[in-house]
């Protein structure tokens, strides 16, 4: 994997967590909305652990 692709998904990563943080700080955040953010965030930490 070369350091761009490395990078980008760092920035992925950054930016779902942000968007999970942003969901949390709701009123009523979206439990589903949130599952579906770590899910996309925890297949991202996988690929580049796999990298």
């Amino acid at each position: 994997m070369n350091a761009s692709h490395i990078t980008a998904l760092k920035t992925k990563h950054a930016t779902l967590d942000e968007a999970i943080a942003e969901e949390m700080r709701k009123a009523a955040p979206d439990d589903a909305t949130i599952r579906n953010l770590k899910k996309q965030k925890l297949r991202l930490k996988e690929e580049l652990s796999s990298g």
